[in-house]
């Protein structure tokens, strides 16, 4: 069997691969703490009652576990309505990635103590701003965090001015 082979000899297919990991990766993000997050039979009824759309808990699950193949594109529409991302977010690599970074600040500033950190750093210099930067660098390295990937930032910020 070929590395592009299923164990069902399937030839794999990269977009529904996605599918399944961008919409698992947006329910982690609207519903970060494990405890909380909803089942699929709740998600599914939260979609239908906000968006008007008809998907069921069972569809849903198949969609987020892969085992669903044929997605609609109403589907599709009414999914990216509830998370609130254009529908390009799971056809197209370069929307995901941006969306994903949005994401991720909207996820970050979450937590108050971020939050505060951005506010009171607004109107600092350049320079100051580049201190704060080096020292968030440093207590990162201190506690064996990842790395910041800085290039998307200084590109979102690039489009802002």
């Amino acid at each position: 069997m070929s590395s592009t082979e299923s164990a069902r000899g399937e030839v794999d297919r990269p977009l529904l691969l996605q599918l399944e990991r961008r919409l698992r990766q947006l329910i982690e993000t609207l519903y970060p703490d494990e405890r909380t997050r909803p089942g699929y039979a709740r998600l599914a009824k939260e979609i239908r009652e906000s968006t008007g759309g008809a998907i069921s808990a069972t569809y849903l699950w198949e969609l987020a576990t892969g085992k669903k193949r044929n997605v609609t594109l109403e589907q599709l529409d009414t999914l990216a309505q509830f998370f609130g991302v254009p529908l390009e977010y799971f056809l197209s690599d370069e929307v995901c990635e941006r969306v994903n970074t949005q994401l991720a600040l909207a996820t970050a500033l979450r937590d108050t103590k971020i939050r505060n950190l951005a506010l009171r750093a607004e109107g600092l210099s350049s320079a100051s701003l580049d201190a704060l930067l080096t020292m968030v660098t440093e207590a990162r390295k201190l506690q064996n965090l990842s790395h910041v990937d800085e290039s998307d930032h200084t590109a979102h910020q690039a489009g802002e001015r």
